[in-house]
């Protein structure tokens, strides 16, 4: 029975005895299929086999706006712009030669302080895109006057007080261009072309562009006006490619507060023929503005930085902005129209040639807005001189090619409406020989 026990004992030993001895030659044959054959590492294998590799020492690239890929945004569509032109009156930068040394006089209130006349407005003629006024009056810095009542001169270095404060455009079509002859008036065309300040002549035309590329057409005459004149004058202006026109008239009666039909007549032929802004001067007071489909008339700016008067009996004017607006395919069409009541110093009692706009709600500027918009009902000046006008006239030398018409011309001349000082006499200057400065 005990050896019986023993037997059994010994043959479960050595079976699993066996089992282990194959178990183990199962194991070794498959390490060594293993390592005799080629194989394929797996993604773990790569882990635990793979040498690892060193850090890099290439610069890294960081992207800029040149790699970026573009950004895609929305077209938009172009809008209109807006273009603001502006106006004033009489401006006279000199005095009368005889008064030079008068301390009231301009010659003598300004000196060589040449933001002094558009101080209190140089904001207004700065944020435009375009200023223009009326120059009458001579920069010279000698000559000889002519045989009329009034004249006067300001020295070369005036024309500071233009582009000082950012006056672009005059219009030298008035009675006192001529104040000192033909070498006066070469005197200024040269002086205003040394300052870069762009003027147009009686009977003449000029395009001026400005800093935005608006292209800006100017036409002037005085007192001699005919249809035909306006038509051919805006008609060449069209053709030289102006954008916008600009008619530069000097025309109707002293001291008169409503323009004369002869205006109104002129005024409208202008619009017609495809003007967009008329601007007058010569009356030496405030004219109503008018504002039609195709375009503004300023009838009369009065008078401005004025130094032909130390107390003129009306001290109102005004600055004139027109709203000139380019549509994307390039039409042109006036916008609204601003106008800025001012007197003419800045002071009340007297000129001191330094034009101030008025506070708004004051009986002064109520006052001048009546003048402007054709309500006031005071009456007109009443004016006791007359001068005998004898400069030389500036109109056109080419001669008209079209055909003549049965229209007439029309005068609109009145006695000059300058007046100085009645306490100083005014007296004729003596030539001088040198100092004259000619075009050439």
């Amino acid at each position: 029975m005990k050896h019986e026990r023993l037997k059994r004992i010994l043959i479960i030993l050595s079976l699993v005895l066996a089992a282990e001895v194959v178990t183990m030659c199962v194991l070794i044959t498959m390490e060594t299929n293993r390592r005799n054959q080629s194989y394929l590492p797996t993604h773990t294998d790569w882990l635990l086999f793979t040498e690892p590799t060193q850090p890099s020492t290439e610069e890294t690239t960081l992207p800029t706006e040149d790699t970026l890929p573009p950004e895609t945004t929305e077209a938009t569509e172009p809008h209109p712009e807006s273009h603001i032109l502006t106006f004033a009156g009489d401006c006279t930068l000199g005095s009368a030669p005889s008064m030079f040394s008068v301390d009231s006089s301009f010659v003598k209130t300004v000196g060589t302080n040449y933001d002094y006349p558009f101080a209190n407005v140089k904001d207004i003629f700065e944020n435009d895109d375009f200023t223009m006024v009326n120059l009458e009056g001579v920069f010279a810095e000698s000559g000889n006057a002519q045989s009329k009542l009034f004249t006067f001169r300001g020295p070369i270095a005036y024309t500071q007080i233009l582009t000082g404060s950012s006056v672009e455009a005059v219009t030298l079509a008035n009675n006192h261009s001529f104040d000192f002859g033909q070498k006066g008036y070469d005197s200024t065309k040269n002086a205003l072309d040394e300052a870069g300040v762009s003027y147009v002549e009686e009977n003449k035309i000029r395009i001026f562009t400005t800093e935005r590329g608006l292209k800006i057409g100017m036409y002037a005459d005085a007192f001699n006006f005919s249809v035909d004149d306006i038509k051919e004058n805006i008609q060449k202006l069209k053709d030289a490619g102006a954008q916008v026109i600009v008619c530069a008239f000097h025309w109707g009666e002293e001291g008169k507060y409503r323009p004369g039909q002869a205006q109104q007549d002129f005024a409208h032929a202008a619009l017609e023929a495809g003007a967009h802004i008329v601007y007058g001067h010569h009356p030496h007071v405030l004219q109503r503005t008018e504002q039609t489909e195709q375009g503004v008339i300023l009838y009369s700016m009065g008078n401005f930085s004025f130094g032909g008067n130390t107390a003129p009996r009306d001290m109102d004017s005004a600055i004139a902005q027109v709203e000139i607006i380019v549509d994307p395919d390039g039409t042109v069409q006036v916008g609204k129209l601003e106008l800025i009541p001012t007197r003419i110093s800045s002071v009340e009692n007297y000129n001191n040639y330094q034009p101030t706009p008025y506070e708004p709600d004051t009986e002064a500027y109520d006052r001048t807005m009546e003048k402007l918009n054709g309500t006031f009902t005071g009456p007109d000046l009443t004016v006791d001189y007359e001068e005998e006008e004898t400069e030389p006239t500036t109109e056109a030398t080419t001669e008209a090619t079209t055909e003549a018409t049965t229209e007439s011309t029309t005068e609109i001349t009145e006695p000059s409406t300058e007046t100085t000082d009645p306490s100083v006499e005014e007296t004729e200057e003596s030539a001088q020989s040198t100092g004259e400065t000619e075009t050439t």
